[in-house]
């Protein structure tokens, strides 16, 4: 079978399995996984890297990320090189529960993993665990950001109007994230910081109510 059939029959089914693949090709899962690395193709950051899907079907967001019933990808590559690199390129450090919203993770699951890994830092701010770049100047730069964040953050509760539309977009669509959240407030003419929606969640007990996670993630 030669490869535009392979990527024909990839693009319709969008994600598939390697022994999926070996079974319609008719070949060993070595042969099959060859195939794969022709095509360059992505393995998933989560389920055990069981599934794939090629660079031209994949539609990342502006992270990197793309789901595709219930398989995530990434275009950093596998978890690791993924954590390493939102940490690394973010702006003021990540959460652990900021890294689980973006990677659609329970933190629990997988942070234990990567406490050690010598290209990030973590620090325990306000009994919140934030994650850090370890390269000095960039992680001086992160935290800096991160304290005016927090200084801001303390002083910025939403309204009383603002927090009751934050809480009927949450009953409406019960497993969005914060950014979601934001997203269509913004579109409704409401431009809530993401920061005040935490907090207001946070402040609630409801901010673990906002991340969809597959019990069969890993």
């Amino acid at each position: 079978m030669d490869l535009t059939a392979v990527m024909r029959w990839f693009k319709k089914q969008k994600v598939v399995t390697v022994v999926q693949l070996a079974s319609w090709l008719s070949c060993s899962v070595v042969t099959a996984r060859r195939r794969l690395k022709v095509l360059s193709a992505y393995t998933s950051y989560n389920r055990n890297g069981r599934y794939y899907t090629l660079p031209e079907i994949a539609q990342f967001d502006d992270i990197g990320l793309w789901r595709h019933q219930g398989a995530f990808f990434s275009k950093h590559g596998n978890l690791k090189q993924t954590l390493v690199h939102l940490v690394t390129h973010s702006e003021q450090g990540l959460s652990s529960t900021e890294l689980g919203e973006m990677l659609g993770l329970q933190p629990r699951s997988f942070l234990s993993h990567f406490r050690d890994h010598p290209a990030i830092y973590r620090e325990n701010r306000m009994g919140r665990w934030i994650w850090f770049a370890a390269d000095s100047k960039t992680r001086e730069q992160q935290m800096q950001a991160r304290l005016a964040q927090e200084v801001a953050g303390e002083s910025r509760m939403p309204s009383d109007m603002e927090a009751v539309m934050i809480l009927v977009d949450l009953i409406d669509h019960p497993q969005s994230d914060v950014k979601q959240i934001a997203r269509r407030l913004k579109s409704k003419q409401h431009d809530i910081d993401v920061t005040a929606i935490r907090q207001l969640l946070e402040h609630h007990g409801l901010l673990k109510k906002t991340v969809a996670i597959p019990a069969s993630d890993t």
